[in-house]
Formats: C-alpha cells, structure tokens, sequence
C-alpha cells in the first residue's frame, strides 16, 4: 500500500492527503486554524459567518461527509470546543494512516465512522445537526449520490430547521453538473449562496464552488466583504443572479445519479 499521507516540505509540521498526483488535503496538526487551501479557507469563512456565532452555551453538532486528513473536524474543533462531531469516511486505508500519523485528540469530540456518506446520513436521526458539511470525492468526482434531490432531502431531515449545509463541488464551464446539482439543493433549501473564484466563474479553468444552503438568512453581505479581502480573490452570488444562473437545470435523482465529470485532461490547476 503507498503512503498517501506525507510531510509538506514548505511548512514544518503540516501534511499533504494525496489521491494520486492531486492534493486531497493540507492539515497541520499542531495549528488546526492554519487552513493552505482556498476552498478550505471559504467553507471556513461561511462557518465562522453563521454556525460560530451562535450561542456558545448551546452545544452544536456537526456532521461532515467525507473526511480526508480531518482538516475541517479540527478546524471546527478549535474554533468551537465541545463541539460534537461526526465524520463519515468510506476509505479504510486512508483513515489507518490518517490515524496512525495525524492522531486526533481523544477529547476532541470526534467521532469517525467508516462508511460512506449516503449511507452515514441514512443513519442519522431527524433533526440532529446543526450543520451538514460535504466534502466528499472520489479520486476527482463528488459521487453522484451525493448530488441528487433524495440526497438533499436527507440532508434537511437530518438538520435542524435553522441548520446549514456547506457543500465543496469542483467543476468546469459550461457548469452542466453543478447547475443540476444546485437545482437539486434549491428545491430544498430556500436560501442559496455560492462562492467561487472569479476565474471559474467565467469559465475560464476548473475549480472549487463552495455552496452553502439553508432555511435561515445567509450572510451575504460578511462574505462579500471577506471576498474583498482575500488572498486568492472570489465572488459570492446568491438571490436572483444565483437562481438566473441555475436556469432551467433539472436535478438528479437516484434513478440516474451522475459524478462530477472532473477537469478536462484529468488534471486541476493545483494538483
């Protein structure tokens, strides 16, 4: 079995998650605030804008799909402790090696369950979370199941009805596959925010568009000024040139459930 957790050679303590010749995750475990990626970097922002705010003397659940080098968990762990956390990641080999070289802490409030994420929503009460955070891919595709309107619907069971689901897709114009996933997101959700580098909005090259969904307000205007200030510069849309953007897509189902088609050529900009 090849490692697929390594040291970054750049920054002393921090590890690269590789899946082939493309970079999964960037954790350091020792500064779990420290986040390299710029689609980290964003879900973040959308986290500490909505579910960090809130009551600190109210405990918050969390549950993340897809877990890769525990990036997020830990990030969530450290800006909200006591957090309860559930992780659900079907790599087994990947999980061994994550455990046996970046161990979490016992009393972090991190549970990791290995399976996948559809089946590890399934599984979960009505009403549970306050947040649902999807970022799960295999190799360069987010799995179809996780794309589709019973997947969506699962999710708002599972939340709370003033909880949040966060959501990492990668693709490239002309966005067939993110507009029918986000159409899926929009028949259960009525408030709809997504973030993106101003490059692949214009279609220009592959990247990562960060969704957040609720029945709750977003904080549009927050993310708007943290786009302003960020080192790798993006956009958010949200409201009517969202819904224009969306279009006419037609969600998947679990009749016919598609994966993200990947960056033409099998490469991304950062891999």
């Amino acid at each position: 079995m090849s490692e697929r957790v390594e040291p970054d050679r750049e920054v002393r303590g921090a590890f690269l998650v590789r899946t082939g010749p493309t970079q999964q995750s960037w954790v350091d475990p020792d500064d779990p605030l420290r986040l390299e990626f710029d689609y980290v970097q964003r879900i973040a922002e959308i986290l500490r804008a909505t579910l960090v705010q809130r009551d600190r003397s109210v405990r918050l659940r969390v549950v993340h799909l897809g877990g890769g080098g525990m990036t997020l968990p830990r990030w969530v762990a450290a800006v909200r402790p006591g957090t309860a956390q559930v992780v659900c990641e079907p790599d087994a080999e990947l999980l061994e090696e994550v455990r046996r070289k970046l161990p979490l802490d016992r009393r972090s409030g991190i549970k990791v369950r290995e399976t996948d994420g559809r089946s590890g929503l399934a599984a979960m009460p009505d009403d549970y979370a306050d947040a649902v955070i999807v970022d799960a891919f295999d190799g360069l595709h987010v799995p179809g199941a996780l794309a589709t309107s019973e997947f969506f619907a699962d999710v708002r069971r599972v939340l709370r009805p003033d909880g949040l689901i966060v959501m990492n897709l990668a693709d490239e114009a002309p966005f067939r596959w993110s507009r029918a996933c986000l159409a899926g997101v929009a028949e259960q959700f009525r408030q709809l925010l997504v973030t993106a580098e101003t490059a692949v909005w214009k279609g220009r090259r592959y990247g990562n568009f960060v969704v957040a969904a609720s029945h709750r307000s977003l904080p549009v205007a927050d993310l708007e000024t943290a786009a302003r200030h960020a080192v790798f510069g993006y956009r958010a849309v949200a409201g009517p040139a969202l819904r224009r953007w969306i279009g006419g897509a037609l969600p998947f189902t679990d009749d016919a459930p598609r994966d993200s088609s990947g960056p033409t050529g099998g490469h991304t900009w950062f891999g």
